[in-house]
């Protein structure tokens, strides 16, 4: 049995109300051209969550001193390179 803490059951509500959030979103999108169901005013809502959860989620690494991993597409150019660094006469295992 693990032990959560009060932060980890905060990010496991925030990720669980994202994913149902963005599963509605998903679900009732109507195909290009179509009139969406939902009234304008829920979609700003919608968005207005989406962001309030991004910002506690942003607010809860920043206390906990970590940073959250940022989406990427496959294809998108890393914006950093690892270069090797060796040490000739060094193995590593010192």
């Amino acid at each position: 049995m693990s032990i959560t803490t009060d932060r980890e059951k905060d990010l496991d509500v925030l990720h669980a109300m994202r994913k149902v959030l963005t599963a509605v979103i998903r679900d009732t999108t109507p195909p290009p051209g179509m009139r969406h169901t939902l009234t304008d005013e829920t979609i700003q809502d919608m968005r207005v969550c989406l962001g309030l959860i991004t910002a506690r989620e942003k607010e809860l690494n920043e206390e906990a001193g970590t940073t959250q991993a940022r989406p990427y597409y496959v294809d998108e150019q890393p914006t950093s390179t690892v270069v090797p660094f060796d040490i000739p006469g060094k193995t590593g295992k010192e």
